[in-house]
């Protein structure tokens, strides 16, 4: 596994995932592949995430995304992939 942030993930998860844990979940998983970032909630009932590291660990945090918590039902998952900024020390849940 690489030492620092190699790409960017961005994503907009949809369906039933405010107000059931969703970005306590995506904050969970992320830290535990090592990945830095942030997720939060959107006012039009979705939840936005932007992670960076290794594209591998980003691609487990995708899979659990569009599972996301037991009490979430997820629709839909836009995402988008780019070059890492380094800009980010954590992995955080953003208000």
């Amino acid at each position: 596994m690489s030492t620092g942030p190699t790409a960017r993930l961005t994503g907009t998860v949809s369906g039933l995932v405010q107000g059931v844990s969703f970005r306590w979940f995506v904050q969970r998983r992320a830290s535990d592949l090592g990945l830095v970032g942030y997720v939060r909630n959107h006012s039009d009932g979705s939840v936005g995430f932007c992670a960076e590291g290794p594209r591998g660990a980003l691609e487990r945090l995708l899979d659990a995304v569009r599972v996301g918590p037991s009490e979430a039902v997820v629709e839909n998952v836009v995402t988008q992939w780019s070059a890492a900024t380094g800009e980010f020390h954590r992995f955080e849940i953003r208000f």
